[in-house]
């Protein structure tokens, strides 16, 4: 169970889903133990946050478990869509535990939101990788299929197709690194949803993922974009975290988690 995540489903504001796929990474595996890690990690943070003055425990947050998947993407990604699409008819914001970042797909044609956001290294906008049309490489090529808007930042690498593509369709904007902390949202009543590739961070940062990128993110830039979305969002996830460092992709991943829960319902009181 996420620490602090203790309450009931009927009671629930937010709701943790563990996504545990892993089947389309194509460097260091290991993103099926990221929400295992996280709950580990977390057991040593503090329950109070002292930006908004509140407890995690008291957030109405409830642990929905993991979700396991088989052998066909396909019809995981159209399960863990219904769930999180059974949340959002609740009224509960559904906080995606990943997993590769393929699992964001499920999210955005669950909740259906107008606006995708995504810390990231990659512009993911590939249409396959390997002959696979739902690698975690082609995110942001299927949030176009839902959103009206897609911003990347701290994106930093992608293919020649990708960056023509981003460069051309004006409803892609890509903040570089060095601007991502002065950049600030301006979605007025649009519903956001907000994912966090943890490979967004320097790997110096964050070694424990699949696809590592020098010249990142630093986490206190990371923090800050997450509280700054986080009031305007329908959904959160936090994907790419695996078991290659000594916690500290995981420890990062939970702590932004947590900022999200924090500064969110800090923001819709």
């Amino acid at each position: 169970m996420f620490p602090g995540a203790h309450a009931n489903r009927e009671e629930a504001t937010y709701a943790v889903v563990g996504a545990p796929l892993d089947i389309s990474t194509t460097f260091q595996p290991g993103t099926r133990f990221g929400p295992q890690l996280l709950d580990r990690v977390t057991e040593a943070f503090s329950d109070y946050d002292h930006h908004t003055d509140t407890r995690f425990s008291e957030l109405r947050v409830h642990d929905h478990g993991d979700i396991r998947p088989g052998d066909d993407a396909e019809e995981y990604l159209e399960f863990l869509r219904g769930t999180l699409w059974d949340y959002q008819q609740e009224g509960v914001v559904p906080l995606t535990v990943g997993g590769e970042h393929t699992v964001t797909v499920a999210a955005l044609r669950g909740l259906e939101p107008d606006v995708y956001v995504c810390l990231d290294a990659h512009l993911d906008l590939r249409e396959s990788y390997a002959g696979n049309p739902l690698n975690h490489a082609t995110v942001t090529h299927h949030a176009l299929d839902v959103v009206d808007t897609v911003v990347l930042l701290g994106a930093r690498t992608g293919s020649e197709q990708g960056w023509e593509r981003a460069e051309t369709d004006d409803r892609i904007t890509v903040v570089p690194p060095e601007e991502t902390d002065s950049w600030e949202p301006d979605f007025d009543d649009e519903a956001v949803y907000l994912s966090v590739d943890i490979d967004a961070a320097d790997p110096g940062f964050a070694p424990g993922t699949g696809t590592p990128e020098p010249f990142g993110l630093d986490p206190q830039t990371m923090h800050e974009v997450v509280r700054a979305f986080a009031p305007h969002c329908v959904g959160f996830d936090i994907a790419e975290v695996n078991d290659r460092d000594d916690g500290q992709a995981a420890t990062l991943g939970a702590k932004l988690l947590r900022a999200f829960v924090f500064a969110h319902a800090s923001g819709q009181q």
